[in-house]
């Protein structure tokens, strides 16, 4: 049986006005052809029809690339993969090689798509409000410590020849705060990299848990934000879906450790 086709409602976009030329969307598990533990899941239930984009993943890569090839065609572009490693390093897009290793990239080139893939981890789409360029971070605890937003927010800045305080940013779906456990060591590498002004803040973002001694919950979000504001973006939308506790919408490797890939992408139309 032939699946449906992707459609607009297996997508979530940003809310954000900025200029038509800036577009974005964030992938869901729906809209493919990807089979259990990769497919959808419908009222509790694994199925086929799964949009996993994660080539690394154990699914089948005939599976993959048509699932790829119904995003791209779907948002009428080509698109920059990247090889991601939990790192800081940005890559334009229009000229990374394939699979590029890097967690982010950026570009000012119309028509090719920045993409950063998740099941769990955050991703963060930057755009500047004219629509003179796009940029996407993949942001794990380790990049999002390392620096790669505002690494990447200030390489979107300068392709757009103007400042990261007048950056749109939008939190795709992640990991929520209820449900990242982490060690002291995650506590201490944010607490360790903190501006004095966001020390406090900081330690917020990292909750004791309850039966856990050692253990903290972490707020991806409420971190992201925080080094978002470092740079003076203050436009910020997304940041309420949790991946992990929503398994009918998203995949979550730390909820299923087998599991598809989702993708964020922005670009600028022709």
């Amino acid at each position: 049986m032939t699946e449906p086709a992707l459609t607009e409602a297996d997508c979530l976009y940003p809310p954000w006005r900025v200029s038509p030329r800036v577009r974005a969307l964030v992938t869901t598990r729906a809209g493919g052809v990807s089979l259990p533990p990769y497919g959808r899941r419908v009222a509790g239930r694994e199925t086929s029809g799964g949009l996993n984009l994660g080539l690394h993943t154990g699914d089948d890569p005939a599976h993959v690339h048509e699932n790829r090839a119904r995003l791209l065609s779907f948002a009428g572009v080509r698109a920059a993969w990247l090889e991601q490693v939990h790192g800081a390093t940005v890559v334009d897009a229009a000229d990374a090689p394939l699979d590029a290793r890097a967690d982010a990239s950026v570009t000012a080139t119309s028509g090719i798509a920045c993409v950063v893939m998740v099941a769990d981890c955050l991703p963060v789409l930057l755009c500047d409000g004219e629509g003179r360029a796009v940029g996407a971070a993949h942001a794990g605890w380790r990049g999002l410590a390392a620096g790669i937003i505002e690494k990447t927010a200030q390489r979107v800045a300068a392709l757009a020849q103007g400042d990261a305080a007048d950056l749109h940013a939008y939190l795709g779906p992640a990991i929520g705060p209820n449900a990242f456990e982490v060690g002291d060591e995650v506590r201490e590498a944010f607490l360790a990299a903190a501006q004095p002004a966001e020390r406090d803040g900081t330690a917020h973002a990292f909750v004791p848990h309850p039966h856990a001694p050692g253990k903290h919950r972490a707020d991806l979000y409420a971190l992201a934000r925080q080094r978002l504001a470092r740079l003076g973006v203050t436009r910020v939308t997304g940041g309420q879906a949790c991946t992990v506790s929503e398994p009918e919408r998203f995949y979550s490797y730390r909820r299923d450790r087998v599991t598809g890939r989702m993708a964020a992408l922005i670009w600028l139309a022709q």
